[in-house]
């Protein structure tokens, strides 16, 4: 669940509309840490108070649903979706795409590694 992109609540629906009788959406969100030397000019405060923003977007966005679980881990995003749908017995992943640009195409977006590298089904939405 990218809480930057406006495509959430539409990668929701789509979770929705795919899920079996019985079965449960978590809604994953991995907040990536800063990088390289910005990393060094960081606060460990202002890191913490950004993952704790984070963390409230996402239960603001998932409060009218109750049955999504929410989860957020902190990781570079497409390895950390990989594993943690690998770690959680995950049968697929929706996720979200916006339009990709040339370096997409050259370099891979988040969701194209996703695709290429989970061991389970991907439904992606542009």
């Amino acid at each position: 669940m990218a809480l930057d992109h406006g495509i959430s609540p539409e990668t929701l629906d789509v979770a929705k509309k795919l899920l079996a009788e019985g079965g449960k959406i978590t809604a994953l969100h991995i907040y990536e840490m800063p990088s390289g030397t910005v990393g060094v000019y960081l606060d460990e405060e202002v890191v913490r108070a950004s993952f704790e923003a984070a963390r409230e977007k996402m239960h603001e966005k998932l409060a009218d649903h109750p049955e999504v679980e929410p989860v957020i881990k902190k990781g570079h995003p497409a390895r950390s979706i990989v594993d943690y749908a690998a770690g959680s017995d995950i049968d697929c992943i929706v996720i979200g795409s916006h339009k990709p640009g040339l370096r997409d195409f050259l370099l891979g977006s988040t969701a194209a590694r996703v695709m290429r590298f989970a061991s389970c089904s991907v439904h992606v939405r542009r």
